[in-house]
């Protein structure tokens, strides 16, 4: 189960992804939030949005930096070097709103084959993480909210990776996920 949301904390990596942005834009961005826990390792994803559309999102899916430190180089990859989208300008700052999402470790899972993984994913719950060779991908909990049937999420998952949908399972790595997250207002 997916930890309560700690509230003090997600008003703190809201402010400070808002604020890395701001920064990289040029625009005012005022002194970010401090707090003990920015210091811990943690791995972050940023997703930016812009009337309800992705605008971008990059993260980390390890713990290889402080927090403080993922969520502010996340937050300014997401505005500037998502490969979908053109960099952020100064004047979108004001119109998209920000979402901070906090990993937990990802738990390697064990199966045989596909139908054995998809019965051990929960949807909206569990973020999934694909590794197959070199090539690897993942999906937030949050995409279950547009893909809710679990065989169309995972092959969604392994055409994401450049693999195709129909690959067999039981030749990839997965990895599961939960995640804290936090949404402007």
């Amino acid at each position: 189960m997916p930890l309560p949301p700690d509230t003090e904390l997600g008003d703190i990596l809201l402010s400070r992804a808002r604020q890395a942005i701001a920064h990289e834009l040029g625009a005012e961005s005022g002194a970010p939030g401090d707090d003990p826990r920015l210091s811990e390792r943690g791995a972050t994803f940023v997703t930016l949005k812009r009337d309800g559309e992705l605008r971008g999102c990059i993260g980390s899916v390890r713990a290889q930096r402080t927090l403080g430190e993922d969520v502010l180089l996340n937050a300014v990859a997401a505005a500037t070097r998502d490969p979908r989208f053109p960099p952020l300008t100064r004047d979108e700052l004001g119109k998209v709103s920000v979402e901070v999402s906090l990993l937990s470790t990802p738990e390697f899972l064990e199966f045989a084959g596909e139908d054995e993984l998809l019965r051990q994913l929960r949807p909206g719950i569990d973020g999934l993480l694909l590794f197959a060779g070199c090539r690897n991908a993942t999906f937030l909990p949050q995409v279950w909210d547009q893909l809710p049937e679990p065989r169309k999420f995972l092959a969604a998952l392994k055409q994401k990776a450049g693999l195709a949908p129909d690959r067999p399972a039981s030749n990839l790595m997965v990895a599961t996920y939960t995640v804290r997250k936090w949404k402007e207002p």
